[in-house]
């Protein structure tokens, strides 16, 4: 019987464990986890007798990693599709329905932005077709690129209420590469970035071969029931308030030093997969992989908080809910009306809510003290949505320090650099959110792939 040892009780630890459990059913899998709970980011709260998530709330149902996960964990039965997926941008003039067919905001036209950009803006994107054919020498930020090619409005109106919403991030800071994959590859093949997001749209239709059904699910329950499902059906030996120190090799087995530093326990491994975020996992890997620690270094993190609300019953036209750029001045980035989005949340009348706070350089208002922070976000809310009965029935705040990695410019580089220095050492290997991708799908995959490069 071989152990494995997972670092980080995550949806991407979990995952990991299960899947070793699934190949080599006979061996020992522990999961350290630092912090008092497990499931990371996935997380759910009860909100007004209903099990509410307080963290990613859908997966992508046309990727086959998260809906395999549910399936193997017999929830298949629980999935539910939204009512709609009908949402709109606030800007300063008021709402406007989010244009069809964009690549995370990029158009691939100047046709149906009227209203969401200016006539100057709209002018502007179509006159990309008349500039000097694009070449781009390397990696570059999404909003350095779009800007240039498309004019400061496709930014600050599509693309950053977008890409804030997944990443917390800033499109200025963020790496095209990394956070648009599909368009950075069809760049290299296209003269113009509106030609490109044409490409990468068809090609994503090709690939999901036009598919009937959503584009996202959820469970009835929550995402936030994955977690103890999966800690069930690994059989691992989860041990909670437990951080890990230090890595060493050791008679051809791998050491991992956890709990408290004055006393660490010594756990041998015949492998591990470290799941923590790049910071932690740079202090744990320095000794046994210093070439991953500069890369890990230089991806940081955003700190955000979802405020989940629930209101009396009431009208409310928002579709599945509204965007909020940072030019409007508001408090909030993103609201969502569950209620009318998902329809097993809507059985009782009740208008749940979520709406998150916080971006990447810009989180001075996640300072204010829990009741603030709620009564505003409530505030703002109430105001974004025209809610006539504004005093919520019960709310929920939860804090996620440090909850998002940023891919910054040169992202996927720093990537390899980790992956190079890991593979070096047999038995070792990392996954999460810090790599491939912030979604719980993209995590499952992460997971997958490092069990099976050491299974």
């Amino acid at each position: 019987m071989s152990r494995l040892v997972v670092v980080g009780a995550g949806i991407t630890g979990l995952a990991a464990a299960f899947a070793w459990s699934r190949q080599r059913p006979g061996d020992e899998v522990v999961v350290v986890e630092a912090g008092g709970r497990i499931g990371g980011k996935v997380d759910r709260v009860e909100l007004a007798g209903t099990w509410y998530d307080t963290g990613p709330e859908a997966v992508l149902a046309r990727v086959p990693e998260a809906l395999e996960l549910v399936a193997e964990l017999g929830l298949a039965d629980r999935l539910v599709a939204p009512s709609t997926t009908q949402a709109a941008i606030v800007l300063p003039d008021g709402r406007h329905p989010l244009p069809p067919g964009t690549v995370l905001g990029v158009p691939t036209s100047a046709d149906g932005l009227a209203g969401v950009l200016t006539p100057d803006g709209v002018a502007r994107v179509r006159a990309e077709a008349g500039l000097p054919p694009l070449r781009l020498d390397g990696d570059v930020s999404v909003g350095h690129l779009l800007r240039e090619r498309l004019g400061d409005e496709v930014v600050d109106r599509l693309v950053e209420p977008l890409l804030g919403g997944v990443y917390a991030g800033r499109p200025d800071d963020l790496s095209l590469a990394a956070t648009m994959p599909a368009l950075a590859a069809q760049l290299a093949r296209t003269d113009s970035v509106l030609a490109a997001a044409v490409a990468a749209r068809d090609a994503g239709a090709r690939s999901r071969g036009d598919a009937d059904g959503p584009v996202f699910v959820t469970v009835a329950d929550g995402l936030g029931a994955l977690p103890q499902a999966l800690a069930g059906a690994s059989g691992a030996q989860v041990r909670l308030r437990t951080p890990a120190h230090a890595l060493r090799r050791a008679g051809g087995r791998l050491e991992v030093a956890v709990g408290p530093l004055a006393a660490p326990e010594v756990i041998e491994a015949d492998a591990v997969v470290v799941t923590s975020p790049a910071g932690k996992s740079a202090r744990l890997l320095a000794g046994i992989a210093p070439g991953a620690v500069e890369p890990l270094r230089g991806i940081p993190y955003a700190s955000m908080a979802v405020v989940a609300m629930a209101f009396p019953a009431q009208p409310v036209d928002a579709g599945s809910g509204l965007l909020v750029p940072p030019v409007t001045g508001r408090l909030v980035k993103g609201v969502t009306v569950s209620s009318s989005k998902w329809p097993h949340l809507s059985g009782d009348g009740l208008v749940r809510v979520r709406a998150s706070v916080g971006r990447y350089g810009d989180e001075v208002q996640l300072q204010r003290d829990d009741d603030d922070l709620t009564a505003a976000v409530v505030a703002d809310v109430a105001d974004l949505l025209d809610l006539e009965r504004r005093e919520p029935v019960e709310t929920h705040l939860a804090r996620w320090g440090g909850g998002l990695p940023q891919y910054l410019v040169g992202h996927p580089q720093r990537v390899v650099a980790v992956r190079e220095a890991v593979a070096a050492v047999p038995g070792l290997a990392v996954a999460g959110a810090a790599y491939d991708g912030v979604g719980v799908p993209a995590c499952i995959r992460g997971a997958r792939r490092a069990v099976e490069a050491l299974a």
